[in-house]
């Protein structure tokens, strides 16, 4: 198999999935690859770039987006990719990191993530706001996905919702009306 940037990012996926974060270093990813690390350089500039591709590989699937026109209202478009986003997320261990740090380095291909500031701006608010309310929505989504994860990585058994939903609609309610 040729080493290319798509190895590389989806042999990080896999690894992602199967063991989570603390164990995709790119001495792990080079060994998995059967490669030197420094080959993966030639794909990835550094791990946290390798991270936003991750994240991209994540999100931009055709399964997370929504077509607002199949809507009422922008509200219930973005009420419904929230939920997308995090029941994608929800079963990748330690998906809320990689997201962070892709968003953290304003990275663009994640399409869904774009998509929320589109909807919010075309509920009606400006550009700045929308990008305010893409950021609380984001917060909210993977600090949810976070909360669920630790509690199965706890093993603790907790009848307690998270409160996703009740609080995604208080949310979505509060900037677009």
């Amino acid at each position: 198999m040729a080493l290319t940037q798509l190895t590389v990012v989806d042999t990080a996926v896999d690894i992602l999935q199967q063991f989570g974060l603390a164990d995709l270093s790119m001495r792990r990813l080079a060994k998995e690859l059967d490669v030197q690390v420094g080959a993966l350089y030639w794909h990835v500039k550094n791990k946290q770039e390798l991270l936003a591709q991750v994240a991209a590989k994540l999100l931009n699937t055709p399964q997370l987006s929504v077509k607002a026109e199949e809507f009422n209202a922008p509200a219930d478009a973005i009420l419904q990719l929230a939920r997308n986003l995090y029941l994608a997320l929800l079963p990748i261990q330690d998906s809320p990191e990689v997201i962070e740090v892709a968003t953290a380095m304003q990275a663009t291909e994640l399409a869904p993530v774009l998509q929320l500031r589109e909807l919010l701006e075309a509920a009606g608010l400006s550009s700045e706001n929308a990008r305010h309310g893409q950021q609380l929505l984001l917060n909210h989504i993977l600090g949810s996905v976070a909360f669920r994860q630790n509690l199965v990585q706890l093993d603790v058994d907790s009848p307690i919702s998270d409160g996703f939903d009740w609080a995604l609609q208080r949310a979505v309610a509060g900037l677009v009306n």
